[in-house]
């Protein structure tokens, strides 16, 4: 029998009413003839509860004590999902992240997927189970348990279909698929009814919260097409696979990204490694989005880190100050706007347009950072949702 994989994100199995009904339609999808295996995140908010509970106790937790208790709501997920499913007759069994034999790096926090080995699903599934899996988490090579990173149940999906030889993999979240821009911010914004894999990995690591850019990371090298869909209604979502053409210059996308800090950066010979040595070794993650000069002259460079990958702002900024002093500035109040497509920057049409957008808006643009598939804008966050709209109606249409 052929497997799919499907994975239901927090808003999914926000109650016991939705988790009821995602037990329907994956009892619906075994009635079919399929072996599944059910990926689930936390319900609801509870990893934002926890983690707010986390920075009561401490300014900055310890990352190994923080993924033992953010693991914690897949858990109540899992487990809830299998009674459903017993309660209607199916047979299930909830697996963690360790028992699925999903094996990481030792990086807490932010941990990635080295290897699969789901020996104990393949055995579930072969006596007729439905298998639920905790997302967002695994164990590293030292038994420790570990994390994915946020979306990583995305992540955790994708690894298992493609180490069971899943027929597909369904990420279901609470909107129809992947759109042009957030329909929230952008009313006008268009499904998309198919996207690259190059860019849906550059909207997720610019902001859209649809997928998780490692997940797309690792679909890419395994080939696995990824159905993005509603869990709330009949809907043909969004397929993200292949790739785009480089030579075909079209906006896909606009996103923003307003959970972000931005530091600023005076450039002088050794500080810009120092400093990224420095964040490596905290897990702060972050993307370079522009230089102001060049390295080892007078200038400066802006790093942008997602808000999410900051567990301690408060102790961050302040062993900032104490190693760099006033060569790194803390930037609370920048965001970024982000427009993806295929051959966007083939000539610079785009980036004097996205800059004679933001110039009628009276929105201050930063810094800017091109690449072949990305256009970003570094603008001030009261700017973010008009900017949006703008660069969205100018390079789409609407």
């Amino acid at each position: 029998m052929p497997i799919v994989v499907q994975k239901y994100g927090g808003s999914s199995v926000a109650d016991v009413e939705k988790i009821r009904r995602v037990a329907g339609r994956v009892k619906a999808t075994r009635d079919q003839g399929y072996q599944v295996v059910v990926v689930v995140s936390a319900m609801g908010d509870t990893t934002d509860e926890l983690l707010a509970l986390a920075k009561k106790v401490s300014a900055d937790p310890p990352r190994r004590e923080l993924d033992m208790l953010l693991t914690c709501g897949e858990r109540i997920s899992m487990a809830l999902l299998s009674m459903a499913l017993q309660e209607m007759g199916v047979g299930a069994i909830s697996f963690t992240g360790s028992q699925s034999g999903i094996i990481t790096t030792d990086t807490h926090a932010q941990a990635r997927i080295v290897e699969v080995r789901p020996h104990r699903i393949e055995e579930e599934l072969g006596r007729g189970q439905v298998v639920i899996v905790a997302g967002y988490q695994g164990v590293s090579s030292k038994r420790e348990v570990t994390t994915l990173g946020r979306g990583g149940s995305d992540t955790t999906a994708v690894a298992l279909a493609a180490a069971l030889g899943a027929e597909s993999c369904e990420i279901y979240s609470d909107v129809d698929g992947i759109f042009s821009a957030d329909p929230r911010v952008v009313p006008e914004a268009r499904k998309l009814e198919s996207l690259s894999y190059d860019e849906m990995q550059e909207l997720a690591g610019a902001g859209a919260k649809v997928l998780n850019a490692q997940a797309v990371e690792f679909a890419k090298a395994k080939g696995i097409v990824i159905q993005a869909r509603t869990a709330h209604a009949p809907g043909s979502g969004t397929a993200v696979h292949g790739r785009g053409s480089p030579t075909d210059p079209r906006v896909r996308g606009v996103t923003a990204e307003a959970e972000m800090v931005v530091l600023a950066v005076a450039l002088e010979s050794g500080r810009m490694a120092a400093l990224l040595e420095f964040l490596d070794a905290r897990g702060a993650r972050g993307r370079a989005l522009a230089f102001d000069g060049l390295l080892g002259r007078e200038g400066r460079a802006f790093i942008a880190l997602p808000s999410q990958d900051v567990h301690g702002p408060e102790a961050l900024q302040r062993e900032l100050g104490e190693r760099f002093g006033q060569a790194v500035t803390w930037c609370g109040d920048v965001g970024a706007v982000t427009a993806v497509g295929a051959g966007l920057n083939a000539d610079w049409s785009h980036l004097r347009r996205a800059l004679g957008v933001a110039e009628s808006l009276g929105a201050r643009v930063h810094a800017v950072h091109t690449s072949p598939l990305q256009l970003t804008l570094l603008v001030d966050k009261q700017h973010l949702k008009s900017l949006t709209s703008g660069l969205h109606r100018d390079f789409l249409g609407t």
